[in-house]
Parts: structure tokens; sequence; C-alpha cells
């Protein structure tokens, strides 16, 4: 086989870009050693961030944070985007910006979140802080323990079930070629592309673009690019459908927890606690210690979950890197081998570093400046 382009992976970041791709006239063949939309951007909570995680800037601190919150702007489009992407592939792509909020329930979470507000307002995010009147007027239905928070009301959510086959059956009827249950062995670059050799035979391609999210790095390794992209085993939890009661994507300034509720009623509860993987196969499990935590804090934030039935909880693998920063662009020293990845939070701005991506192959200026995510800062560590 041949192809212009050979985009690896076939999650929501690879699908985006053969769309935009093929939407240019470009031959672009996607390979994925599963079925399209089985890993982290189907399996996740369908999130769409804006606010500087707050785990991490705690853990962290005030300089990863500062070091971090240049990628605010880069979130506030990849979230306009995903509004232009329902009207021009469609409604099943199930985005609702409602807004998100993040509470507090001691004075020294709120110091955090007052912190944390103040670099992203001057990262241009639009944020507030909330007091407790504030939060019972605008969320009722948090505890009254909570005393304060912070709202973002451009953040939301969008179905990670359907997004990525959507977006990928239009690109397909725009001419892209998609090949799933295809494995890649070996990637190498040649004086005029690069051969791939796959457990369904050779592809000769002009570019590649490495959209596989926590295997990127061992595709990556294949053209000599070592890159600190790990993959972590997290894992989330869906309840019954019940009557409205969470209007909002959640979060909580004391633990891990992300909650919102969709279209149909259910309610997803996650925020990164780790699955199991066992060290010898790789398998995934549910971790039950995990899982009562998180629902701990879940009700403890929202006592009315309290009633509700647990239907599903289920594994997946995310990556991520210790900067949370994307790496999107041509990979300095490998002409013709591009990233596209947004470690941790890729459902939210997977579509924009497939469109980044995108507009350097297509030889035009990227919406963003490019530099500061680029794979070089790695060399330069």
């Amino acid at each position: 086989m041949k192809a212009d382009v050979l985009v690896i992976g076939g999650g929501l970041t690879g699908a985006a870009t053969a769309w935009f791709l093929a939407r240019e006239g470009v031959d672009v063949l996607l390979i994925e050693q599963f079925d399209l939309n089985t890993q982290a951007s189907g399996s996740n909570a369908g999130s769409i961030h804006a606010q500087i995680p707050h785990e991490p800037f705690v853990l962290n601190g005030e300089d990863w944070a500062r070091t971090f919150a240049p990628t605010i702007p880069l979130m506030i489009a990849a979230i306009r985007m995903w509004s232009e992407l329902e009207k021009e592939i469609g409604p099943e792509l199930g985005v609702a910006i409602t807004g998100g909020l993040l509470v507090a329930d001691s004075e020294a979470q709120m110091a955090h979140v007052a912190r944390k507000v103040a670099l992203e307002r001057a990262h241009g995010l639009p944020v507030e802080l909330l007091t407790r009147a504030d939060l019972q007027r605008i969320a009722p239905y948090v505890s009254e323990r909570m005393i304060g928070g912070a709202f973002c009301p451009i953040e939301g959510k969008a179905n990670p079930l359907q997004a990525t086959p959507a977006i990928a059956a239009a690109a397909t009827r725009l001419g892209a070629r998609i090949r799933t249950h295809v494995r890649l062995i070996d990637l190498s670059a040649e004086r005029d592309g690069f051969r791939a050799t796959t457990d369904a035979g050779e592809i000769a391609a002009c570019r590649v673009v490495n959209c596989a999210g926590a295997d990127a790095g061992r595709v990556a390794r294949m053209v000599g690019v070592d890159l600190p992209i790990e993959g972590f085993p997290i894992q989330v939890s869906v309840t019954e459908p019940v009557a409205p009661l969470v209007p909002h994507l959640v979060y909580f300034a004391g633990e891990k927890l992300s909650l919102k509720q969709t279209a149909a009623g259910s309610l997803l509860i996650g925020g990164g606690w780790p699955a199991s993987c066992d060290a010898q196969t790789g398998v995934l499990s549910v971790n039950l210690e995990s899982l009562a935590a998180n629902l701990a804090i879940a009700m403890h934030v929202v006592p009315a979950l309290r009633g509700v039935a647990l239907l599903r909880t289920w594994p997946a693998i995310v990556n991520g890197t210790a900067d949370w920063k994307p790496i999107v662009g041509e990979v300095p020293g490998v002409p013709g081998f591009y990233l596209a990845m947004f470690p941790w939070m890729g459902f939210t701005a997977g579509p924009m570093a497939a469109r980044l991506v995108s507009q350097v192959i297509l030889g035009r200026t990227p919406d963003h400046d490019l530099r500061q995510f680029s794979a070089e800062r790695y060399r330069q560590a």
C-alpha cells in the first residue's frame, strides 16, 4: 500500500487528522491495531476541560502550573472547535457547554483554588471564584459542606462513544482510507519518506502522523525519537439514568473527581483514579479500592447520588507526560514525521491537535505558535 500521509492511531486525534487532511484532498491512510475508538478516546468520560487540573497544581506547585499555563489559550480554542465540529459533522458528537464547577470544602482548598484562578485569568480563561452562597444559587445539588469554588462557563462535555466514529465516517466520505486491525511492527525513514511494516503488509508513505496515544512513545522510538510518554491505567463508572440533577462538569478540590450527567440521564463518575494492570499480561481490570474511594467522594460532593444505582465500571489506558503539555508538529531531526497528542486531556484537545498538525503538513501557518509544544523541548532537557 502507498499513501501520501500515514496516520497511526484510530482514536479521536487520528480520525480528526484524517478528516482535516482528506477535506483538503490529501491522500491519507489511517491504521489502527484494534477497532476505532476502543482505547482512551472511547473509554474516557467525555469531559471538555479548560481549567488547569487542580491535583497537579497542588502536588507539582505553581512553577509547574506557570509552565503549563500557556496551554490555556489552546484549550479555549479547542473548546470552540468542538462546537464548530458539531455543525460540520453532526449532532451525534453530543457537545454541551454548560460550565465547569470546581468545589472545595475547606479554607485550605479555597486558598489553592484562588491562586489557580488568578493564574488562569492571567492567561485569558473566563473563571470566577464562588462563595458558599454562590454555590447554593447556581448548583443547589452540591453538598452544603462545600464552602466555595470556581466556575468556568466554557467547559462541558461531548459523547466519547460517538464522536470518533462520526468523524472517521466523515473522513471516509471525503476519501480517507481507514484500516483497522492493522498492527504497526516497524517504521523506518527512507530517502523519500517512510516504510511501515505491519502485520497486514508494508506501507510506503511520504509522511507519517503519530496519533497513537499511550503507544506514541513506542512508535516514536522506531524512528529514533525518545519521548517521555507513559500509559496510565484509569477507570470510569456510569450509573443508571436519573432525572436531571447535575448540569455542570464537576470537580472537587480535595481529591480526584469528575462528575457529569449525560443527555440520557446517566451520571459519569471519574477523575483519574487508577485501575489495575497485570504486570505480565498488561490486562486491565477494575480496582475496587479506587472505585470505593471515587464513589465516596462523589457522594460527599453530591449527596443525592446515594440513592442512585451503579451500572458499570471500566478501565482504560490514558497517555500522560510530566509536564501535561501537548506534543504537536514535525519532530526535529526526522523530516516528515509528525506528532499530534495532548497528554491527559486528549479528548478535549485531540481535534485541535489534529487541525494544527494538518495545517503544518499542508504548509500553512498554524493557528497557534507550536514552538513551545515541539518535541524539541525533550531533547533540550
